[in-house]
């Protein structure tokens, strides 16, 4: 059964960290909804002015952060002592589990840009306290299928006609699809029945059950086993995100999130103690 749309989301422009101006699809109101993801933030912007001041450091627990950069160069730096940067095409998969601190500083590119976005995912109460993790994907490291009907579709995770994804062993068994369609071509692909599935359009239009939708129009689907969309003369552009509902409680506050109040309560109390990190 073809996947009908549940709802359209535009989103809200927003202001997070030291001063970064982005665009806020969905949060702790419709974390329901988007199960096992919470938050995603589109953070494109060719005005360093919006981005330069970043996020510094700031603490995160039980969650994954998932940042994917278009154009631009991020630089980050952890209490685990890691330090680097991702850029364009790159993916950084962070499972902040029991607590890391950590900054990211977008310094976008040449011509002053900053194109990407991060999405936040839940972990379920067994894993809140695993101990912390960086995966850092380079492009070069991110497969790329082509169909003959000339639709491109970068595999961060998951699989597609055959081809799987860097990203494994992760406990939401996420889909993360950058796909490029044609104008005026049909885009089919299989999902897994009960998985929360959604498309977010980063350039060019398509129709999605007769229902056209544009550059920042996030498309969130009712349950089915495929989930389809015709691009229009303008070809399509959007990133494709599943994973498995956990189905848990949840208490969040800022960065953090667990699955009380008291679990809650007793990280902020052991940040400002500085026995945050484990």
């Amino acid at each position: 059964m073809r996947r009908a749309i549940q709802q359209i989301f535009t989103g809200a422009p927003v202001t997070e960290g030291a001063g970064v101006k982005l665009r806020r699809l969905f949060s702790s109101f419709e974390a329901e909804l988007f199960d096992p993801f919470l938050m995603l933030d589109d953070f494109r912007s060719d005005t360093p002015e919006d981005f330069l001041k970043g996020f510094p450091w700031h603490p995160h627990r039980g969650i994954e952060t998932i940042t994917y950069v278009l154009t631009g160069d991020v630089e980050h730096g952890d209490s685990m002592g890691n330090k680097g940067d991702i850029t364009s095409g790159d993916v950084q998969w962070m499972t902040a589990g029991s607590g890391i601190i950590h900054q990211e500083m977008p310094k976008g590119d040449s011509l002053g840009r900053m194109h990407g976005f991060q999405l936040w995912a839940n972990l379920p109460a067994s894993d809140k306290m695993m101990p912390p993790r960086y995966r850092d994907i380079s492009a070069a490291d991110i497969p790329t299928v082509t169909r003959p009907d000339g639709t491109a579709i970068k595999v961060i995770a998951g699989t597609v006609d055959g081809t799987a994804g860097p990203m494994e062993e992760i406990v939401i068994e996420p889909e993360y699809l950058d796909c490029t369609v044609p104008p005026d071509t049909e885009f089919v692909h299989p999902t897994r029945p009960g998985h929360t599935a959604f498309i977010y359009l980063i350039s060019g239009a398509a129709k999605v059950g007769g229902k056209p939708v544009f550059n920042r129009d996030l498309v969130l689907f009712q349950d089915g086993d495929e989930l389809g969309l015709t691009a229009m003369d303008s070809g399509a552009r959007f990133l494709f995100l599943s994973g498995a509902p956990l189905n848990e409680p949840i208490a969040w506050r800022g960065p953090i999130v667990m699955n009380t109040q008291e679990e809650l309560d007793l990280a902020f109390r052991e940040f400002r103690e500085g026995t945050f990190i484990k």
